[in-house]
């Protein structure tokens, strides 16, 4: 089931939440990210949900993260935040 699309509402958030550049790691790997506390908590959960059912596994410095690619980003999160960088 890796090919079910994301929902009109979880597209609209991505779209048009308040992305943040992330001074960690700026000059090695620049990303985006949001935090739970300042978004729609439902909306960033079942996003959150959505990456880990429907990404993939990959390693960033030997943790494991599911990433999930859409409209040239790939996006992950790590408790309280999802992050999101240009897909290279």
């Amino acid at each position: 089931m890796r090919n079910k699309q994301l929902s009109e509402k979880l597209r609209k958030f991505i779209k048009e939440s308040n992305w943040i550049f992330a001074k960690t790691y700026a000059t090695t790997w620049p990303h985006e990210y949001i935090v739970q506390e300042q978004v729609d908590n439902n909306l960033f959960l079942a996003l959150a949900r959505y990456i880990d059912s429907f990404g993939y596994e990959s390693n960033f410095n030997n943790i494991k993260y599911m990433y999930y690619d859409y409209e040239g980003h790939s996006y992950w999160h790590m408790d309280n935040i999802i992050n999101r960088c240009i897909k290279k």
